[in-house]
């Protein structure tokens, strides 16, 4: 995955926890960035993560 190291050291989950994000593999075989908190899997598309809840799948 080729999300900046700078930018995942800021990137943190929109849910009400605000927990810190690591990458991750989804459950489709996608790069994605998971939540520590919530567990919620988030898409990164062309190396952009995509933190919307409503595109996130739980992990």
């Amino acid at each position: 995955m080729s999300v900046d190291p700078q930018l995942l050291e800021i990137l943190a989950c929109p849910c009400d926890q605000h927990a810190p994000l690591q990458p991750a593999a989804r459950p489709d075989g996608g790069p994605g960035l998971a939540c520590t908190g919530c567990a919620r899997v988030f898409p990164v598309v062309d190396g952009i993560p995509v933190l919307l809840l409503d595109e996130a799948v739980t992990g």
